[in-house]
């Protein structure tokens, strides 16, 4: 699955700074303790638009997608 943690690390670069900071931290914190299925999980979350995707770790909106609720907690930490 090495393939698919280095996609994950490339969709982490985004146009938005404070978002491309929280991935940064979190590709450097608590990337390699995630299992495969939690980085498959990873990959889609990092398919949301931008805005959509740091308003849910800023919490100005709700993560209402089960799998990717605890990736979005710990990207809330960093």
């Amino acid at each position: 699955m090495e393939a698919n943690r280095g996609r994950a690390r490339w969709r982490c670069r985004r146009s938005l700074l404070e978002l491309d900071l929280v991935l940064a931290r979190f590709l450097e914190t608590g990337f390699e303790h995630l299992d495969d299925e939690q980085v498959a999980d990873f990959e889609d979350l990092l398919r949301c638009d931008d805005y959509d995707l740091w308003a849910m770790i800023n919490g100005g909106k709700a993560c209402e997608t089960g799998r990717w609720q605890e990736i979005v907690a710990r990207l809330r930490q960093c």
